[in-house]
């Protein structure tokens, strides 16, 4: 930067930067001044704002998984896994004593909240027998995050030891009577019997925002107690978590 060199007098105002008005000043934002105490309160309420808002958004986005009957059979499936290519029945899990069914999906905050977790604690049972396939019924038309192509990359990105299957039509969701994302259906087998549901419950207590660390109480109990033989805990807390977003009318 070239120097200017000043002899002894005033200086002339030609040396002088043009003077900004105050409006300039409050446009730039690498201003030297600090903000005034009222400029600072309302930057904070919009901070606040803005906050507030994001966690109204999982607030209303809440749904709770309904009741379905204890001791009803599995229903049929055929679906595609993303990620292999492969196509996948309900008849592929019939050598296992226990299967889990899993409804999640890739955008949703509430499976997010529990997504690693569900990687250890499936990891950790499968080990033990437990058969595990998880099912994404998102419509593609409102949610392109949650389609065939981001399944894959989800299922490779978190290592998921299950197949992560895509129910196009919705008629699988339908017929299990799912509504939410995640949604938990625990399922044990007796011999040539077909699988029955014994657990269609939450994962744990912990929420996006409730501050309760993710432990996977509730279902690991279940799991537990179908493959050592002893019988549910009667009662079951439902599932929480987005709703499934099924496709507009007419656009299947």
């Amino acid at each position: 930067m070239a120097s200017v060199t000043v002899t002894s007098g005033p200086i002339t105002t030609s040396l002088l930067p043009p003077a900004r008005s105050a409006t300039t000043l409050g446009r730039n934002c690498c201003s030297l001044l600090p903000p005034s105490p009222g400029l600072a309160y309302r930057r904070a309420r919009r901070r606040n704002n803005v906050a507030a808002s994001t966690k109204l958004v999982v607030r209303v986005a809440r749904t709770e998984s309904k009741g379905v009957s204890l001791g009803s059979r599995a229903p049929d499936f055929e679906l595609e896994e993303p990620l292999t290519g492969n196509i996948w029945k309900l008849e592929d899990f019939e050598s296992y004593p226990a299967l889990l069914v899993m409804f999640i999906c890739n955008h949703c905050p509430f499976v997010k909240h529990l997504k690693k977790d569900i990687v250890k604690l499936t990891n950790f049972y499968m080990k033990k027998g437990l058969g595990v396939v998880a099912i994404s019924s998102n419509s593609v038309v409102t949610h392109p995050q949650d389609g065939p192509v981001f399944m894959a990359e989800d299922a490779r990105n978190f290592n998921y030891p299950f197949p992560y299957l895509y129910d196009h039509s919705q008629d699988v969701a339908r017929d299990y009577g799912a509504v939410c994302t995640p949604e938990f259906y625990l399922f044990k087998k007796d011999g040539r019997r077909p699988f029955e549901l014994v657990y269609h419950g939450q994962f744990d207590d912990s929420r996006p925002s409730n501050n309760v660390s993710v432990n996977g109480r509730d279902l690991s109990l279940a799991i537990d107690c179908v493959l050592s033989g002893q019988p549910l805990p009667p009662n079951q807390k439902p599932s929480v978590g987005c709703s499934i977003k099924w496709h507009p009318e007419g656009n299947v």
